[in-house]
């Protein structure tokens, strides 16, 4: 509900209306089928514009929504160096670095002393320097070296922007195969190789559709008997030769 009395009215092609009164405003919307939305609340006099409320709020939240997915936050990684390092693990150190600032997170990199090295804080300022001297094409020093307590460290800023995230990959036709897989249906054939009576030794299995024909032989079994019933008198006069 807007309070204000007065409005600056935009219409929904983006004219301006001029001010109004906001019950005058709010007529001309619901006359037009639109919302009275007020876009700009800080100004004087607000700007209110014809809109479809529903609409805009879902566009907005898309909009978020997918600022938010391609957004990336710049973290604060660390490389931790000794006075005594080695070229190989300075190296090592140094391609690490790389790494963070190509993806474009910041890093401090940090050298610390132990017992009677804390005496000599040049040799960690000197290393800081070098190891900026091998990334400056990749960061920037923020400060100077700043001695904190057994440690030294400065920090670095990438030159690089942000990597967002992307979405999904889509699946490749080759693979979106086994998904639809389970829609053929092969299983109707089970229950007919299961009727299937199974092949003796050396003999091929009968094809289904022969399987299934054997089955209306068995009526004619009793036909059989009784012929045998029939014809069981008919050797009497043979037995008799006399």
């Amino acid at each position: 509900m807007i309070r204000i009395p007065q409005v600056r009215v935009v219409d929904e092609e983006g004219a301006q209306l001029g001010v109004m009164p906001t019950p005058r405003a709010l007529e001309m919307a619901q006359e037009r089928g639109f919302d009275l939305v007020e876009v700009a609340p800080l100004a004087s006099p607000p700007v209110v514009r014809f809109l479809d409320f529903g609409q805009y709020k879902y566009e907005l939240t898309k909009r978020e929504k997918e600022a938010k997915r391609k957004q990336r936050s710049v973290t604060f990684k660390e490389v931790r160096l000794s006075p005594k390092i080695g070229s190989g693990d300075f190296d090592t150190k140094v391609h690490r670095a790389i790494e963070f600032l190509e993806d474009g997170d910041r890093i401090k990199v940090t050298v610390r002393f132990r017992g009677r090295e804390l005496t000599h804080p040049e040799i960690g300022r000197n290393l800081l320097a070098r190891f900026a001297e091998r990334v400056k094409d990749h960061g920037v020093v923020e400060r100077a070296p700043l001695l904190e307590g057994k440690s030294m460290h400065v920090t670095m800023a990438s030159t690089h922007k942000p990597k967002g995230h992307d979405g999904p990959a889509p699946r490749p036709a080759g693979e979106a195969r086994p998904e639809s897989a389970p829609v053929a249906t092969a299983e109707p054939a089970a229950p007919a190789a299961a009727a299937t009576p199974p092949a003796g030794d050396g003999e091929a299995a009968p094809a289904p559709s022969q399987a299934t024909r054997p089955a209306p032989a068995a009526p004619a079994a009793p036909a059989a008997t009784k012929t045998k019933s029939d014809d069981a008198p008919a050797p009497e006069p043979v037995a008799t030769g006399e």
